[in-house]
């Protein structure tokens, strides 16, 4: 089998030469383990952070050794009654062809639930609770409210700003790369406006699509988009802190926000969370997205990269805004069809 080692660390952006396919073994279950074949697995900005050796909330990615990330397979070996052999699961042990879980580690997937397999891990998966959890918990979201989501052709901001809408936003208003991302927004995914970051200063389209202020603002990108909706809150305004990729790999501090003293006087209430550590929100999470995927509600639109080989560009696409919705590399075929 085949899997993506870290090769070196980087300084700023990483490159090619960071990574390494190597081939090895496939390893054999033990008790209570399954053996899994992977089809897709996910590329997710938070990586970066991992690949630097630096404490955070997850443990930093090893030199020499596989990376790891949320993934999809078929069960093709199984010591665990719980999961038998043919079952799909969904897992943490991407970018390999082939990895061995305990059982009480993988949760198993209905196929026929989903549009396709990689759902789980964007619309049905870690990405969409990402996305509920933030906007419903963290900016503890309300009908009515006027919402900013930076970031929002991406995974997770694509399905916060479509999740205010279906909970009766008054506005939503989203930030993309591209003109052709910005009209993907509006003209198939619902928001009410959005604008190409590139074009102008964020603070001034911001302010030109939201004239009379937002009331939350689900954050991907930090720095200018973060300063932006500060300028742009109204007073006691909910931030929910995801991401900051614009920053991920900066080698110095970021020039914004210069205006974090406007926090304050608004008193507004700004909060990072660690989707991990909500777990518990799945079932909710699933019950209401499911019932808006089989009512044609909620997209969730993929980038798909083919083969193992290609995950380590398919992570620098995602963190050069490549992708639109959510990008995932195809590692395999799909399961076998059992009667």
């Amino acid at each position: 089998m085949h899997e993506i080692r870290l090769a070196s660390r980087p300084t700023g952006w990483p490159t090619a030469e960071n990574f390494d396919l190597a081939e090895t073994e496939v390893p054999a279950p033990g008790d209570g383990q399954v053996l899994i074949r992977n089809i897709y697995m996910s590329v997710d900005p938070y990586m970066r952070g991992r690949m630097n050796d630096t404490k955070s909330y997850v443990a930093p990615f090893e030199v020499g050794a596989a990376l790891d990330g949320a993934a999809i397979g078929e069960v093709v070996a199984s010591n665990a009654a719980s999961v038998p052999v043919g079952a799909v699961v969904a897992h943490g042990l991407g970018w390999r062809e082939y990895a061995v879980a305990a059982a009480d580690r993988v949760r198993v997937v209905d196929p026929a639930a989903a549009p396709t397999l990689s759902a789980y891990l964007g619309l049905l998966g870690m990405t969409g609770l990402t996305a509920y959890v933030g906007l419903l918990d963290i900016a503890q979201f309300r009908e009515g409210d006027t919402v900013f989501v930076s970031g929002a052709a991406g995974a997770v901001g694509s399905v916060a700003g479509q999740i205010a809408k279906l909970r009766g936003a008054k506005r939503v208003i989203g930030s993309a790369g591209s003109a052709e991302k910005a009209r993907h927004l509006v003209e198939e995914l619902g928001f009410d406006a959005a604008f190409n970051y590139k074009d102008a200063p964020v603070r001034e389209q911001l302010r030109a699509a939201a004239p009379d202020g937002i009331d939350v603002y689900f954050d991907n990108v930090g720095g200018d988009h973060l300063e932006a909706a500060i300028g742009s809150a109204n007073k006691y305004a909910r931030f929910a802190l995801c991401g900051a990729i614009a920053q991920y790999n900066d080698t110095a501090p970021p020039a914004a926000p210069r205006n974090l003293a406007l926090a304050i006087g608004k008193e507004l209430n700004l909060r990072g969370f660690i989707v991990g550590n909500h777990g518990h929100r799945m079932p909710d999470f699933l019950a209401e997205a499911g019932a808006w995927l089989r009512a044609g509600k909620i997209s969730g639109r993929e980038t798909v990269v083919e083969g193992l080989a290609n995950a380590p560009e398919a992570f620098l696409g995602v963190l050069r805004g490549d992708n639109t919705g959510k990008m995932v590399v195809k590692v395999g075929d799909l399961p076998t069809v059992r009667s």
